[in-house]
């Protein structure tokens, strides 16, 4: 994996989760969990590493990051008091 495909990468799964925010805002849970398989795909060549970068190539990844940990935070901010009610009742 090269530095080019390394952050082609993130900026992939920073666009899907930045759609996935939206969907979770809209209440497109079917779109949401389309959306979570593709991401799901493309955060699977991290598994095994994936080169250290260098200079802007490593700002880039870290401001990315920072968008995928955003979108993540606002994909929870929907959904998980959504998860907690069905827990609720569940157990009443």
């Amino acid at each position: 994996m090269t530095p080019n495909d390394v952050l082609s990468m993130y900026e992939n799964i920073a666009g899907l989760t930045s759609k996935m925010a939206g969907a979770a805002q809209a209440g497109d849970f079917d779109g949401l969990s389309r959306m979570e398989t593709q991401c799901a795909l493309q955060s699977v060549q991290t598994i095994g590493g994936v080169p250290a970068l260098e200079g802007a190539a490593r700002m880039r990844k870290i401001d990315l990051l920072k968008m995928i940990m955003a979108n993540d935070r606002a994909i929870r901010d929907v959904t998980q008091p959504w998860q907690l009610a069905d827990v609720v009742r569940a157990t009443h």
